[in-house]
């Protein structure tokens, strides 16, 4: 046999290699190999296996992936996105802003809490799961949180703003089907102290009240803080003693403002009684009511200033012109009398003073309703102040204007306006005759508006005089306070009743005023609603026995915090304002005519 067969051989027995290293090629002419019977069949079974597995893979995936998609962009079977929720998840500069008072102290803001919900469905034993949790939190129903658990719905709020402690023991009971959501409650560090200023919000941290719903836009989208004109010092001050003075004069209710008569500022505005802005849900309708601003009243005699400073204006008419104050005068069937009747003739400047209807209503009618519409329409009491609250009242003039309606308005009956309306009013009268806007926001120098002349500066000058001398002289001399130069007119308008006509010795009463009277910078307004007599007042229950001296207390404790230095020594001892006891002054807020007697 040849070498050559000898290898063909070897090669056809020892498979594809003749020897390490050698490599024998298939040749191209070989046929392709095809499976038959069993074979095949065990084939395309695996290939079938294979597809359905990659199928099944595929499907898993696609599950997942979209469940990823529901939990990251759509609600994913969590709770509804709040506004609270989204702030609570937001970066800080889109929480609600804060509100401050004029120096920068808190008055409103956000603080980071959690609330309790639950998926019911989930829930396995809602009466079990129920029972638990309100063993750690008893202020809840256990009915109301069974009755949630056990409606199988998707979703329920259990509680909100839940404290880290119960937080913890929430959670240590392990639940199934009960979580926590992250969020932001708003809290008012002042409490009550202004609340019809800055308001309220919802649970939702949207605006319901005062300045949180008048701009609960600007609000809304966080940044800097919202700085109001209030001064907190001066707020205290005002709201503890008007608080004082209802329970003394057993008042249901009571008004306070102080207002820069330069920038239009108000610097305080209370409206007693009052409320906790977090616990608004639970304050009465009369809480929540804000005199100050939404409540419109015939102010009594305060507006005799405005008459006078008519008269005055006009040119028509001087300070020292005399008019009869003996005789009524009668109109219809109705008669005008003076409180305290005088004899003969009086003049202007003693008619304010002493407080003369008679006198009040024959100058008015020398100048005729003609010019006291225009007057009082230029001062801003006819229409609506635009103020940076949801809450403002609009005034109650007469329809049609008759002689006698002219006649009682000089006096301050048969028209109501707020109290915010009657202070921009008689700033008007001290401040050089200009009627500035007011506002609840802080105003810069640079940003005080231009006030519209309402009157003369020499008429201005006029009426500080007057002003001074009715606290020196006439009605308001309790409203005096040593070293200040307090001015001022007291008002008693009888209260109108439910039947018609006017109540019987049911009145409000008012003191307007500003000080320091030789360059007035503030107004001051102190409104009592139905004031009592006490033994102090000897029976008497007009306003020169509660509102002035209601009103010289307030001075005499917020000019010094103001920068108002005294601008004389009083001679003899110094009379400091009287201490007033917090149980009685918070019982005369939260209560109102159950506010003990003096």
């Amino acid at each position: 046999m040849t070498l050559n067969a000898l290898r063909r051989l070897v090669k056809k027995d020892a498979g594809p290699f003749l020897y390490p290293g050698e490599e024998i090629r298939p040749s191209k002419r070989a046929s392709r190999v095809s499976l038959h019977g069993t074979q095949k069949r065990h084939v395309e079974m695996g290939r079938t296996r294979l597809v359905v597995a990659a199928g099944l893979f595929a499907c898993a995936f696609s599950l997942v992936g979209f469940r990823l998609v529901d939990l990251m962009l759509l609600d994913g079977g969590e709770p509804p996105v709040t506004t609270a929720r989204r702030a609570a998840t937001a970066e800080f500069e889109e929480s609600r802003a804060d509100i401050v008072d004029r120096n920068g102290v808190l008055l409103a803001t956000n603080l980071p809490t959690v609330n309790l919900y639950a998926h019911p469905y989930k829930i396995g034993d809602p009466a079990t799961a129920a029972r638990r949790i309100v063993e750690v939190l008893p202020d809840l129903s256990f009915d109301d949180v069974h009755r949630k658990l056990a409606s199988g719905s998707k979703f329920v709020y259990l509680d909100r703003n839940l404290t880290p402690r119960e937080k913890l023991e929430i959670n240590a009971l392990g639940i199934v089907g009960v979580d926590f959501e992250d969020a932001e409650r708003r809290v008012y560090p002042q409490g009550a102290l202004a609340s019809h200023v800055v308001g309220a919000t919802d649970l939702d941290n949207n605006g319901i009240a005062g300045l949180e719903a008048s701009l609960n836009e600007t609000l809304s989208q966080g940044g800097e803080p919202v700085r109001v004109a209030l001064d907190v010092r001066v707020q205290h001050a005002v709201r503890e003693e008007l608080a004082y003075a209802m329970a003394k004069f057993r008042a249901v209710g009571a008004t306070g403002i102080v207002l820069d008569s330069k920038t239009g500022e108000l610097i305080s505005m209370v409206s007693l009684p009052d409320y906790d802005p977090e616990h608004i849900g639970d304050a009465t309708e009369d809480q929540r009511f804000n005199r100050a601003t939404l409540g419109v009243y015939e102010m009594g005699s305060t507006f005799k200033l405005f008459n006078t400073a008519m008269a005055l204006d006009s040119g028509r008419i001087g300070p020292s012109d005399q008019y009869d104050v003996e005789n009524p005068i009668r109109v219809a069937r109705f008669t005008i009398r003076d409180h305290h009747p005088e004899k003969g003739d009086m003049s202007v400047a003693d008619i304010l003073v002493n407080s003369s209807n008679i006198g009040s209503v024959r100058m008015v009618m020398e100048l005729g309703t003609e010019a006291q519409q225009k007057f009082l329409d230029e001062l801003g009491l006819l229409d609506p102040v635009s103020l940076e609250l949801p809450e403002n009242g609009k005034p109650l003039v007469p329809s049609p204007w008759r002689e006698v309606n002219t006649m009682t308005i000089s006096f301050g009956h048969g028209i109501a306006v707020t109290p915010v309306h009657m202070a921009r009013a008689t700033a008007a009268m001290v401040n050089g005759g200009a009627l500035t806007p007011v506002t609840l926001l802080k105003r810069e120098a640079d940003e005080v508006p231009p006030g519209r002349a309402v009157i003369s500066p020499q008429t201005s000058q006029r009426m500080r005089e007057l002003m001074r001398m009715v606290v020196t002289d006439g009605t308001a001399g309790k409203a005096d306070v040593p070293g200040y130069r307090v001015g001022g007119k007291t008002g008693t308008a009888d209260k109108v009743s439910a039947a018609g006509g006017y109540a019987h010795r049911a009145v409000r009463t008012s003191f307007a005023g500003a000080f320091p009277m030789d360059n007035p910078r503030y107004v001051l307004l102190v409104v009592l609603d139905e004031p009592q007599s006490t033994k102090d007042t000897y029976g008497f229950i007009t306003s020169g026995w509660n509102a002035a001296p209601t009103a010289g207390r307030i001075v005499a404790r917020i000019a010094p915090t103001l920068g108002v230095f005294p601008s004389f020594v009083p001679q003899g001892p110094v009379v400091r304002p009287e201490r007033r006891p917090m149980d009685l002054i918070q019982a005369a807020a939260a209560r109102g005519t159950d506010a003990i007697a003096d």
